[in-house]
């Protein structure tokens, strides 16, 4: 009976991470190297190999679960390596020569052909094993993995030098964009040949970055080659030698199951012909690395309509762009059929002007925020149906109280002030506890919401870079100190340049305040895969009527831009009403 081993957690760098998918179930078989769950840290993502390959028995862990070097994934029931597959051959060859012997007069002469073509495929099998046996150590390029749609990022630290031994995931050097930072790790082990990179170089996916000196072997091409001359050597021996044939068809069968990438030439066509329809992949069954589906949700791509070239039919980044180019690229016979709408928008390219004829011009570069963001923004605008509801609140007895809790929290040294933006929070909170359409996200099928359990709340930060989207989690559990200082410590970091990727992530409605720069109002954009956002204005002093006479109250406006395909027009002003009065009255906040 085979052994069962336990998967686990490789060196990830001495830190913690999350579970974030599992990519078996119980039952599977895998091949060595294949994924088993993909986990995230707070630099990257990354998926965690089957270190042996066999049928998945049990899984240790779900997603969610915090897990370090050394815990166990799984149980796995080797199917065995080289020395096993070895052993089996050889115990297959033994029973073949029992059963020869056992048969011989009945059947020699076939026996003997059967034994000339074993003894044919030993002798050219042998030839690459000898090759690969005696190819010593190989030097390979260390190239810079899917860092998502980050370009000319810049090298702030080289972990290693020449000569350094390293294992597979230390890294090696650390990159820094406008939003993070993170590490390169090594693809696996070996010696640091060369360092071809250093401090301040800018790279991109696919830059080599290093040489590295790893032990030999048979290379991949090589490997496939014999393994498909095995193959076809196996069919040919299905006349003349039946049970050998079933046996050999039987491996093959289970080697085709972990087969290589499809060359391009033969990949199918990444789109369906028709926009209803969808590709023949099994529900539930979509194999595609976290950078692939977050390039997808940034592009508003249903995942299920892209047809992968990878292994397994994995879904590759390339597919998923040429997805999106050939859906722009034709009309679409049914609109907004894949529920994200905005494809085959028919956008005329703006007039390409001289401006230097009409005077001095200067030409200055969007920084790297502006030049990521403004897609994002486009996209949501064009393929959102925005509405705007406006509305204003009397925080006259608000401002009356944040006063004098600010005189407090000056007298305890809190080193902090309360601003009105954390009231609105904690108003907004409520609100998406109230009214919970408000706290959801549209599937990608755009026949269904994912309601939120939790209340995360994005908050616009305007940097020298750009604009910015913290993410403060869990507004709806936390005070107006805890809150106020949190706020401080997020902005403190987005000016800074310091924000990492997981404190943009997870948010469930957004604020953008410009009250303390003016205007009256404005339309701000809905923040996908968010359904509403709040736009704050400044505030005003205002004659108000209280029955009797007029009487000044301070009036903050709010902008509500929301998902018309979500949110209906009452809705949104019961939302934007309720807001309203629950700052007008600060005490509904306790209720």
């Amino acid at each position: 009976m085979a052994d069962q081993i336990e998967l686990k957690v490789p060196d990830v760098g001495g830190e913690e991470v999350e579970v974030i998918e599992i990519l078996v179930s119980e039952g599977d078989t895998v091949e060595q190297e294949d994924g088993i769950v993909t986990v995230e840290s707070d630099k990257a993502s990354m998926d965690i190999p089957a270190s042996s390959g066999g049928k998945i028995t049990e899984l240790k862990v779900k997603v969610g679960d915090t897990i370090s070097e050394g815990d166990v994934l799984a149980m796995i029931e080797a199917s065995g390596g080289a020395d096993e597959s070895d052993e089996s051959d050889s115990e297959e060859e033994a029973e073949d020569k029992t059963d020869d012997k056992a048969d011989e007069e009945a059947t020699k002469d076939k026996a003997e052909e059967s034994e000339d073509k074993q003894e044919e495929e030993k002798d050219e099998d042998s030839e690459p094993e000898k090759k690969s046996s005696g190819g010593g150590s190989k030097v390979i390029d260390v190239e810079v993995p899917d860092i998502g749609d980050e370009e000319d990022v810049e090298i702030i630290e080289i972990l290693v030098s020449k000569g350094d031994s390293v294992s597979a995931e230390d890294g090696l050097i650390t990159l820094e964009t406008d939003k993070a930072t993170m590490d390169v790790p090594c693809p696996e082990d070996g010696e640091i040949e060369e360092m071809l990179v250093k401090v301040g170089d800018k790279v991109s996916q696919g830059s080599v970055i290093a040489k590295l000196k790893v032990s030999g072997g048979a290379d991949d091409s090589e490997a496939e080659e014999k393994d498909s001359a095995k193959e076809e050597k196996s069919e040919s021996n299905k006349e003349s030698d039946k049970d050998s044939g079933k046996k050999s068809e039987d491996k093959d069968q289970k080697k085709d199951s972990g087969s290589s990438v499809k060359p391009s030439s033969e990949r199918q066509p990444p789109v369906p012909d028709h926009p209803s329809q969808r590709s023949d992949r099994k529900e539930g069954i979509l194999h595609a690395s976290p950078a692939v589906r977050r390039v997808a949700r940034e592009f508003g791509v249903d995942l299920s309509q892209v047809k992968g070239s990878g292994p397994k039919d994995r879904i590759l980044k390339e597919d998923v762009q040429e997805f999106v180019k050939y859906e722009l690229s034709r009309p679409k016979a049914v609109a907004g059929a894949t529920g994200q709408g905005g494809g085959g928008l028919q956008v005329i390219d703006p007039p390409k002007v001289d401006f230097s004829k009409f005077g001095e011009v200067e030409e200055v570069q969007l920084s790297r925020i502006q030049r990521k963001s403004g897609p994002n923004l486009h996209r949501n605008w064009v393929t959102i149906p925005h509405v705007t509801q406006f509305d204003e609140a009397d925080i006259t007895e608000l401002e009356n109280f944040r006063k004098s809790e600010n005189e407090v929290a000056k007298k305890k040294d809190l080193g902090f002030k309360i601003t009105p933006l954390v009231f609105i929070l904690k108003a907004c909170a409520k609100g998406l506890r109230e009214f919970p359409t408000f706290n959801s996200s549209l599937s990608e099928s755009g026949e269904s919401l994912y309601m939120k359990k939790y209340v995360n709340i994005g908050v616009a930060v305007d940097t020298p870079n750009g604009l910015v989207v913290p993410v403060i989690r869990d507004v709806d559990k936390k005070g107006i100190y805890e809150l106020s200082e949190e706020l401080v410590e997020i902005s403190s970091k987005a000016r800074d340049g310091k924000l990492k990727a997981t404190d943009m992530q997870g948010g469930c409605f957004s604020i953008s305040s410009l009250g303390g720069i003016g205007g009256t109002a404005f339309t701000p954009i809905v923040n996908a895969p968010d359904v509403a956002i709040l736009g704050v204005s400044r505030n005003e002093m205002k004659p108000k009527w209280n029955g009797k006479e007029f009487e000044p109250r301070l009036t903050l406006p709010l902008s509500l831009s929301y998902d018309h395909r979500v949110i209906d027009g009452a809705e949104a002003a019961r939302f934007t009403a309720y807001l309203s009065g629950v700052l007008g009255d600060i005490r509904k906040l306790v209720l």
